[in-house]
This record gives structure tokens, C-alpha cells and sequence, in this order.
């Protein structure tokens, strides 16, 4: 009776942290996903603003020597354009749908509705509104907890941005180099 009782709560406790480490990572995929499709987003949106068009930052106020210490920068990449875009970006998390990795059972985001209206390919995405309910819900937390990271990122251009923030920066995405990187 005792050897029965050990036994069953042994398999109880096996069960239970493994369940726990399922969950775990289930919040890591999502999390991750979410950090990457922000930078798809940002950039894409990024990518649409005319490169000619710049907006004067710095102060207005004159200087002792009668300078004023005003520049010019992109007004894609300027800390007010950056701050509009993170406002509405985690509105598009909508057109995310989950897939699954056969062989790691690791959850990925990929975009299941075109920005162009050209077809994409939906054989391996599943349309969850739970799943994309909780990668809104990452994206939100992530512009809330890393939005100095995010802007300071995306106002210097910096190649990679993906695995720079959201894999050696933010720690979101601990298995980025098993991710593949897509091309835009």
C-alpha cells in the first residue's frame, strides 16, 4: 500500500513539472513571437515613410553664442514617429496566426493576412483567436517594459534588430538561432 502511494505520488509530481516546463515554454514561444513580429511590423511601417522627409529635434532655444542646437533626422526613425508607431503596432498582432515546428513542437507567428493583398501561403498556420489574444497581450508588454530599448534600436538603423533585441537585449527569445531570419 505504501509503494503504491510513493508511486502514484511520484508520477504526480513528474506530470505536474512537466506540465510546468510545457507551460514555461509556451509562454517563451509567445513571447519571443511576439518580439518578433513587433520588429516586422516597425520596420515594415518604418519602410513606408518617405526617407526624403526629415523633422528638425533638438532644443530652439538660442545659445549664449547665438547658435541654436537644432538637427535634421528621418522622420521615420525620430523618437515622436517611433512612439505614434508602438501606439498602434500591437493592433496588427490580429494578423498573426500560430504554427507549430514538427520536429521541436516550438510555436512560431507568422502573418496570415497580406499588407499588399497578395495570397499567402496558410497550410501551416493555425488562426487562434486565444493564440493571437495572447501574442496582443505579449506585444503590449514588451512595447510597456522595453519601450527606451525599442526606440533607441529602431532611431539607429541597426542591422538585425530581431535577434539583437529580442534574443541578446530583452532575453525574450533564448533559442533565436534556431529560428530561421527572413528576408523582407
Amino acid at each position: 500500500m505504501r509503494g503504491a502511494a510513493l508511486l502514484l505520488t511520484s508520477c504526480v509530481v513528474v506530470f505536474l513539472l512537466l506540465s510546468f516546463s510545457r507551460a514555461a515554454r509556451q509562454g517563451q514561444d509567445i513571447r519571443c513571437g511576439a518580439c518578433r513580429a513587433l520588429v516586422d511590423e516597425m520596420e515594415w511601417t518604418i519602410s513606408q515613410v518617405d526617407p526624403k522627409k526629415m523633422i528638425q529635434t533638438g532644443s530652439f532655444r538660442i545659445n549664449p553664442d547665438g547658435s541654436q542646437s537644432i538637427r535634421e533626422v528621418p522622420l521615420a526613425r525620430s523618437e515622436g514617429n517611433l512612439l505614434d508607431l508602438m501606439e498602434s503596432v500591437c493592433e496588427r498582432m490580429e494578423d498573426y496566426g500560430e504554427r507549430t515546428d514538427p520536429s521541436t513542437n516550438r510555436k512560431s507567428y507568422v502573418r496570415v493576412k497580406s499588407r499588399t493583398g497578395e495570397a499567402l501561403d496558410l497550410s501551416e498556420a493555425a488562426l487562434d483567436s486565444r493564440a493571437t489574444s495572447s501574442l496582443k497581450f505579449a506585444c503590449e508588454t514588451i512595447v510597456e517594459h522595453h519601450e527606451d530599448e525599442i526606440i533607441e534600436f529602431f532611431a539607429h538603423e541597426t542591422d538585425n534588430v530581431k535577434d539583437k533585441l529580442c534574443s541578446k537585449r530583452t532575453d525574450l527569445c533564448d533559442h533565436a538561432l534556431n529560428i530561421p531570419h527572413d528576408e523582407l
